[in-house]
């Protein structure tokens, strides 16, 4: 049992997309007792309770990733040299990942490929209080074709039968969801452009998933991918792009259309693209390797925010995600995310509810937390300033507070020095997608 803590600050936003709350107070032990408005009702605060004042800053409830992959170290190391480790490696790589995600205030995740036990083993210890991470939703090895994209990890799977039985296996595991590899990806030898399973094959996958009662997602970066995806009755799509080639995309209305009747929600990961581009602009002296890449993510990150604002307007429901792991994308790049999803039209209220409420109901965990209501996980943050002004505040987490155990206490943070120096921030203005700085300003 955690010791009664009451936190109070300027405002706060609850999760569910609606307006602030002016002047709270949250009182809380494991969960949340309650929610006030200027001070808690005599007998809610225990004697002894623990009272934490972030004056001038917001609280929130703690983040949510939808898409991570915790083996990965998100360096930019090749994916062939890091899954050449061993499981005992992999397993502590991944712990080391949760400690820091918890610590950047991201309290639930949903790790969508891992090799073997090495998630599942780290999500045991957490239970039994060996280190600090987040609430992790987890769906081990992938599934995928022969040789298909992140075949590494363990998911290999041909044929009607084939893919019923690696269900039950990664069931089995303990797997929370089953994820789908519908197409290629980055893995040497696949092509992103083509669809990988067979309509057949995923119709099998989905039934036997749903028999067992786990909802399935499935990694969709072409167009008959996502189409197959929605026919079969999948629960989810991750990434949603629309490619080609290698890396040029071309949106088709209809299909977004049809997504969003389907009601099937996207997990975004358009940061990983801004990642890749900073990471280059970083460098003292690029490469013309490197400034080749850079020029193509740029490419594709601008016509994954056309697309994603296209989408939208169709009606397509998405929630934030990261890719955090893979190429260069870090266990910090969250809220870069919710800016992008600013940057291609979402109100910085929206984006807040994508990585908090939005994102606990469609992960299915929106009973136990993603917004601060009485009942729930006393799970939550605090940013200096508003969010709703500058959603880049969420780079600055100064309090985070899990089950009730406050894990970091910075305390309140003078922003007189201006809200942009904050930690990797520059001057007003920087960072605007298809700018020529639009990296180094991150």
């Amino acid at each position: 049992m955690s010791v009664p803590i009451a936190i109070r600050a300027d405002r706060l936003l609850d999760g569910s997309g609606g307006p602030p709350l002016a002047d709270p107070v949250v009182v809380a032990d494991d969960t949340i007792i309650g929610v006030y408005q200027g001070a808690a009702p005599a007998g809610v605060l225990p004697e002894g309770a623990t009272v934490v004042d972030y004056t001038g800053c917001t609280l929130l409830p703690g983040l949510i990733d939808a898409h991570v992959h915790l083996n990965l170290p998100g360096d930019g190391t090749p994916f062939e040299q890091t899954v050449a480790e061993n499981d005992e490696v992999l397993t502590a790589a991944t712990a080391s990942a949760a400690q820091h995600l918890a610590a950047g205030g991201v309290l639930t995740v949903r790790d969508v490929g891992s090799r073997g036990t090495t998630a599942f083993s780290v999500r045991r210890a957490l239970q039994l209080g060996h280190g600090q991470g987040p609430r992790m939703l987890l769906s081990g090895p992938p599934i995928t074709v022969t040789g298909g994209h992140t075949w590494y990890l363990g998911g290999e799977a041909d044929g009607v039968d084939g893919v019923r039985r690696k269900v039950r296996e990664v069931c089995k595991l303990g797997a929370d969801w089953i994820k789908v590899i519908g197409s290629g990806g980055g893995t040497v030898n696949t092509v992103a452009h083509q669809p990988a399973f067979t309509r057949e094959e995923l119709d099998s996958i989905v039934a036997q998933a749903h028999k067992q009662g786990r909802r399935v997602t499935v990694h969709t970066t072409c167009a008959e991918a996502l189409d197959d995806a929605i026919s079969c009755g999948v629960d989810q799509i991750e990434h949603g792009l629309f490619l080609i080639d290698e890396t040029r995309q071309l949106y088709q209305p209809e299909l977004g259309a049809r997504l969003a009747a389907s009601g099937i929600p996207v997990t975004s990961t358009m940061v990983v693209g801004y990642d890749v581009m900073r990471r280059i602009d970083a460098k003292p002296e690029p490469s013309a390797e490197d400034r080749a890449l850079r020029g193509q993510r740029e490419q594709m990150l601008a016509d994954s925010l056309t697309q994603f604002r296209l989408m939208r307007e169709a009606g397509v429901r998405f929630i934030a995600g990261t890719d955090g792991g893979w190429r260069y994308t870090g266990f910090d790049s969250l809220p870069a995310e919710i800016w992008l999803m600013t940057e291609a039209g979402m109100t910085a209220g929206e984006a807040i509810a994508a990585a908090t409420g939005e994102a606990a109901d469609v992960l299915g965990a929106g009973a136990v937390t993603g917004r601060l209501a009485a009942g729930l996980a006393a799970d939550l943050i605090a940013v200096c300033g508003n969010p709703l002004e500058d959603v880049r505040l969420l780079e600055d987490v100064r309090l985070v507070v899990q089950g009730g155990r406050i894990l970091k206490n910075l305390g309140a943070r003078d922003l007189t020095e201006g809200a942009r120096q904050r930690a990797g921030m520059d001057s007003p203005g920087a960072g605007r997608p298809g700018q020529e700085d639009h990296g180094a300003q991150r």
